[in-house]
């Protein structure tokens, strides 16, 4: 009996051609998560603050989303990404500086929405403590 390895053949990833997609900014007290998307949902890449090499409260600065956008625009570079619409969600720092660097790394920002979630009245409140 011969050993015969066989290799399995991969099919090499087709890049699509998006130009127009959406930039999803998720920008907390902690991290900074940018996923840019085409028109339908997918996922065309993503980069956050720990994935850059960021650790401890240093994710959640201006400076650190700025390189997260810098990341996933060299990833995307291959799919001709050109007009996003940014959807802004959280309230850490790295918020503004996110979408300035969007606009700094080549892309053509049509709009931007904050999505924050933000209650209508919430849950109840704890009863008031009694000393």
């Amino acid at each position: 009996m011969a050993d015969i390895k066989q290799t399995k053949s991969r099919k090499k990833k087709v890049a699509r051609q998006v130009s127009q997609g959406c930039a999803y900014i998720q920008a907390t007290y902690n991290n900074t998560i940018l996923t840019l998307t085409d028109l339908n949902g997918n996922t065309l890449a993503w980069s956050s603050a720990g994935n850059c090499g960021f650790k401890g409260p240093k994710k959640a600065t201006p400076y650190a989303a700025s390189l997260i956008v810098k990341n996933a625009a060299e990833k995307v570079k291959g799919s001709g990404l050109k007009e996003v619409s940014v959807f802004v969600n959280g309230i850490g720092q790295g918020r503004d500086s996110a979408v300035r660097a969007l606009n700094a790394n080549g892309f053509h920002v049509l709009s931007i929405k904050d999505i924050t979630p933000l209650p209508h009245n919430g849950c109840r409140p704890p009863k008031p403590r009694r000393v």
